[in-house]
Parts: C-alpha cells; sequence; structure tokens
C-alpha cells in the first residue's frame, strides 16, 4: 500500500480521498436525471474587461418556439440562466451602459444545459480614449483566490486549487501560504484525516495500537502528513521556486488535446513569469513531507528514501488521474466555479 507521507502535494491528499468518493457518487444521480424531450436550458457570465463579474447587464435569449423574446438582467456574480428554453437555435444577446452589445448564437439539443461561459463586454468606441487604471495583479490574484474559496465539489469537498478563469495573475509569496493554510483548516480536510486514521486502524498501520489511544494518534499522524505536504509544497516551496500550485482548468480544443495537457500538468507547472517548467515545489514537497514523518512515525513504519522516492513517482502517476477527472468531470461538480475567458493559459 502507498504510505500516507507519500501522498502528493498538489492539492492535500485528504481532498483526493474524497474527490475519488465524488466521481462515485456523482455517477449514480447523473445516471438518475431524466433528459428532456424537447427543451433545455443556457446559462453564462457576463465580465467586464478585466474579467470582473458584470452585474446588472441586460441579457435578451431569442429562440425558435418562444412566442416573445426573454429578459433577464445579471445578478451580482454577473449569471444568467434561461430554462425550458426549446430546442434549435438561439441567440443571446447582452447589453449595458457604457459597453457594445455582444450577441452569442448557437444550436441547442433536446436536454443539453448550455454553458456559455464568460461572455466579455467590450467598452463602447466612445470611450476607448479614457485611460482607465485597473486592478493591479495582486488585487486580480485575490479575486481569483476569493472565487476558489467558494469551489466546492458537490458543494462540501474543498477544490481550491483549480483556476476557471483564464486570465492568469500570480499569487504572492503569502497568497501561497494563506491557501495552503486555508486549504489546511478546512472542516473537511479534518474529516478526510478521520476517515484515513479509521482506515488505517483497521490495517493497524502505523503500529500506534488498538483502541482510542491508536486511533488518535493515527488521525494526528494522518492530519500532520497532509499539513505538512501542503504546507511546504504549496506553500513554501511554491513562494521559493515562483511557483503556481494551482490547476488551470482548459476545458477548450479536442479531447485529445485536454487529455495531453492533464498528463503534461502532472509534473509540469506554471511560472509566477507565466512560462511552464518542471514543478519542482509538488514534488519536492511531497520528499520533504515524506522526510519529515520518518520523525513521527513508529520505528517500524520507517522505510527510508527508497520508498519516498518511490512515493514520488506514485504522486505523479496520481496526480495524472486527478487532472484527467478536473479536466473533464470535476467542473460539473463544482459548486460556484470561477468564470472562464477564452484565452487560455
Amino acid at each position: 500500500m502507498m504510505l500516507p507521507h507519500l501522498r502528493p502535494a498538489r492539492p492535500s491528499q485528504l481532498n483526493r480521498l474524497v474527490l475519488f468518493l465524488a466521481i462515485l457518487l456523482a455517477a449514480f444521480p447523473a445516471a438518475a436525471q431524466p433528459d428532456t424531450a424537447s427543451t433545455g436550458a443556457i446559462t453564462g457570465t457576463a465580465v467586464g474587461a478585466h474579467g470582473e463579474e458584470y452585474g446588472g447587464a441586460k441579457v435578451v435569449l431569442s429562440a425558435n418556439g418562444l412566442a416573445a423574446p426573454l429578459v433577464q438582467t445579471t445578478g451580482d456574480n454577473g449569471q444568467f440562466q434561461f430554462a425550458d428554453v426549446p430546442a434549435g437555435s438561439f441567440s443571446i444577446t447582452l447589453s449595458a451602459p457604457g459597453f457594445t452589445s455582444r450577441t452569442v448564437t448557437g444550436v441547442l439539443q433536446p436536454g443539453q444545459v448550455a454553458e456559455l461561459g464568460a461572455v466579455e463586454l467590450t467598452l463602447a468606441d466612445t470611450t476607448t480614449s479614457v485611460v482607465v487604471s485597473g486592478a493591479s495583479e495582486h488585487e486580480i490574484a485575490q479575486q481569483q483566490i476569493n472565487v476558489e474559496l467558494k469551489q466546492r465539489i458537490l458543494g462540501v469537498i474543498p477544490n481550491f486549487y483549480v483556476v476557471y478563469d483564464h486570465h492568469f495573475a500570480p499569487m504572492s509569496a503569502r497568497q501561497k501560504l494563506d491557501l495552503a493554510l486555508r486549504s489546511n483548516i478546512d472542516p473537511i480536510t479534518f474529516a478526510g484525516a478521520a476517515i484515513f486514521a479509521g482506515i488505517e486502524q483497521g490495517e493497524n498501520f502505523p503500529a500506534y495500537g488498538a483502541g482510542w489511544p491508536g486511533y488518535a494518534q493515527r488521525f494526528g499522524q494522518s492530519y500532520a502528513d497532509g499539513f505538512i505536504a501542503n504546507l511546504i509544497g504549496n506553500g513554501l516551496l511554491a513562494a521559493a521556486f515562483k511557483q503556481d500550485p494551482r490547476y488551470f482548468y482548459k476545458g477548450t480544443g479536442s479531447a485529445g488535446s485536454r487529455a495531453w495537457y492533464a498528463l503534461y500538468t502532472s509534473f509540469m507547472c506554471k511560472g509566477d513569469n507565466g512560462h511552464w517548467q518542471f514543478d519542482y515545489s509538488a514534488i519536492m514537497g511531497g520528499l520533504a513531507a515524506g522526510g519529515i514523518s520518518e520523525l513521527y512515525y513508529p520505528p517500524q513504519n520507517r522505510n527510508g528514501a527508497t520508498v519516498a522516492f518511490e512515493g514520488a513517482g506514485l504522486g505523479i502517476g496520481f496526480a495524472m488521474v486527478e487532472n484527467l477527472a478536473q479536466e473533464f468531470l470535476i467542473k460539473k461538480l463544482t459548486s460556484h466555479p470561477g468564470k472562464r475567458k477564452s484565452q487560455q493559459p
């Protein structure tokens, strides 16, 4: 079996267990949902020139089978949603004061939920000569983090380390540490440690003994494994190497190109300079956490450097599976997903 201290550092191994549980749970409700025979739904988000969510925009839907156009106003989060739309061709027009109207067209299939993603409003020609000081990269990064902290699989499991907005804004060292600590103190992280401790209690691993004293030590060991790996890999080393510990959702292109992207980013990451580079922080973070765990594991469960390096290789393989799930499934199960722009990372 793979030892807890060898689990990869991005994201926390505690979230990876519940990630697979979410996939399994999602298969049943997905299969049970009835397919609508002749209607579908259309969703999207109005965003401004800097990718910010734009509330108060007027949204007009015209579609075959509608007696009259449907009109909505986007909420504070910029979102709009039309349900029970007749299948067939449609057009949606967004407009707002000071912006050029934007029209999106498409064909809605029966039972389909058409996700238009981020629909960007551009400034009207009369305002293009005005110079406006936009938000700094630090502020944009913080806005992204605030969105990510609302992302939960099935509304419960943290999905903080995924960016759905393709506007790249590098995090500061402080922001990387804050995100790692926020992930470590999430209630689901403690719940994950409790689940791991229960599994290991049944296997009598590590050799802490039986009963509540043994379970308490296993809980502390399991939580410490994730806490240290996340803090070092996603926080300290990511800050030191100026690397971004997050997964940047692609979401566009062929299935093959998206699958290759998911596999590629299991050992590559985006640097703060915007360039792809080998993911030293995550891999070295896992190795460092494994070494530190040798200090508090029972002597008979200490395995030395060889197993640590084997675990690092397994960690990359696990990251490949997780990234594929993120690219093709998890977004559909995530509440409050960030908004994508058309530019690819």
